[in-house]
């Protein structure tokens, strides 16, 4: 043996598979859950009326925003898409801030927040263990690093 991996090394690992299809179908649910999001307020915005519409309509556009980037993120997911693993880091992030205010306030909301909270630590974690970060980096990258030509 020459030292060079064989296909089946390539391959990650049945658990570290198992991670990435639980990471690519938590984030098709908060795409799903986003694009749930739009059409509520969307209904809301057709149906009551706002105290501000500039608001309103401000609201409805970042949300539609967000939707479309869990969304390809999601679907750059399953195709194991390097950028994919740092655009949900960072959608993590945010969920977590808003699962955080959900827990809070006046108004606080602990289902919201948990409904928020797990899958986005879930995720998180999943995304930032160094097998599942393997999983996601181009193999064309990391053959690079060791071929200096």
């Amino acid at each position: 043996m020459n030292g060079a991996p064989t296909a089946r090394d390539d391959r990650p690992a049945a658990g570290v598979r198992a991670a990435c299809v639980t990471v690519s179908v938590l984030l098709v649910a908060e795409a799903v859950g986003m694009i749930g999001l739009v059409a509520w307020l969307l209904v809301d915005l057709v149906a009551l009326e706002p105290s501000s519409y500039a608001t309103a309509i401000a609201l409805l556009v970042l949300v539609v925003i967000g939707a479309i980037w869990v969304s390809a993120v999601a679907i750059g997911s399953f195709r194991r898409a390097p950028w994919t693993r740092g655009a949900a880091i960072v959608w993590q992030v945010l969920q977590v801030s808003v699962a955080v205010g959900a827990f809070q306030g006046l108004f606080a909301r602990p289902d919201v927040g948990w409904l928020l909270l797990v899958p986005a630590v879930t995720v998180a974690g999943l995304l930032l263990w160094p097998p599942v970060g393997r999983a996601y980096a181009r193999a064309d990258v990391a053959g690079e690093a060791s071929d200096p030509a």
